[in-house]
């Protein structure tokens, strides 16, 4: 595949996976940069997301290497989270195969918005440890190994959903939720690699271009998450979350919020125009 790739769109493609995995180290969705680039060059949509994976392994992996090197992540007490975690994923991909995601993409537009609205009005989450809600062990079997099965099956906002949890349920701050985050996208991603592998769907050339940027930009967003914190987290993730929205709606044209707009659209225009 590198025989069509000019030295320009090579840099291209590392700077895109520099943007992405500095964005999804922070607040997630750097999907939202790559995957339409995978695209562009002529890889067809499974081949684009497969190698989506790979190369965002990279990047959620560096970032969760930079958390554990800095002292805010411990793998040793995560095992059965990751456990769980990863055998949600592999039951997402598993699950993808037979059985039609047209439920999640309309419903996942909501739930981004509900995220969204969640961190943009509640201005002090995340700023310190908060009051834990349930256990880690519950935590793991419902929240990582559902979040792992929605990001195995369709995966837009897997990350918001990891942070909005491990803050609003475990009482983390945005510094811990993030470093937490990028711990179980990486496994849910790993996962999902794996099942990509066996179905011989990465273009290897391409995604590993890539993942080397994925790599710089995942350890610059850790640090840019360590030294400011909430203040770039919670702003970042209410953006991607809006994005990652309009993006779902723009290509779902049956959506019921795009034909809501479309409609307003419309009526606004009759009415201004008549």
């Amino acid at each position: 595949m590198m025989d069509f790739l000019s030295p320009e769109l090579i840099a291209l493609m590392f700077a895109a996976g520099v943007l992405a995995g500095f964005v999804d180290a922070i607040a997630g969705g750097g999907g939202l940069i790559t995957l339409p680039i995978l695209l562009s060059v002529g890889l067809s949509p499974v081949q684009a997301i497969a190698t989506n994976k790979l190369q965002g392994s990279f990047g959620t992996f560096a970032a969760t290497v930079n958390f554990v090197r800095k002292g805010h992540l411990d793998i040793r007490d995560w095992i059965f989270p990751i456990i769980m975690t990863f055998i949600g994923a592999a039951m997402g991909v598993l699950v993808l195969r037979s059985v039609d995601n047209a439920f999640l993409v309309n419903a996942i537009p909501f739930l981004l918005i509900a995220v969204a609205l969640y961190f943009l009005f509640q201005r002090k989450l995340g700023e310190e440890d908060r009051h834990q809600r349930i256990s880690r062990n519950v935590f793991a079997m419902v929240f990582g190994a559902g979040i792992g099965f929605y990001d195995g099956f369709f995966g837009p906002g897997a990350g918001s959903f990891y942070t909005l949890a491990f803050v609003s349920l475990l009482g983390f701050n945005m510094i811990r939720a993030t470093a937490h985050t990028k711990l179980l996208n990486f496994t849910s991603n790993f996962a999902s690699l794996l099942f990509f592998i066996l179905g011989d769907s990465l273009v290897w050339s391409v995604g590993l271009v890539m993942a080397a940027g994925q790599i710089l930009g995942g350890y610059l967003g850790s640090n840019m998450t360590m030294r400011h914190g909430s203040r770039i987290v919670r702003p970042l993730l209410v953006v991607v979350s809006i994005l990652m929205t309009v993006k779902l709606i723009h290509a779902n044209p049956d959506h019921i919020l795009r034909q809501l707009f479309d409609g307003a659209v419309l009526s606004f225009s009759a009415v201004f125009f008549s």
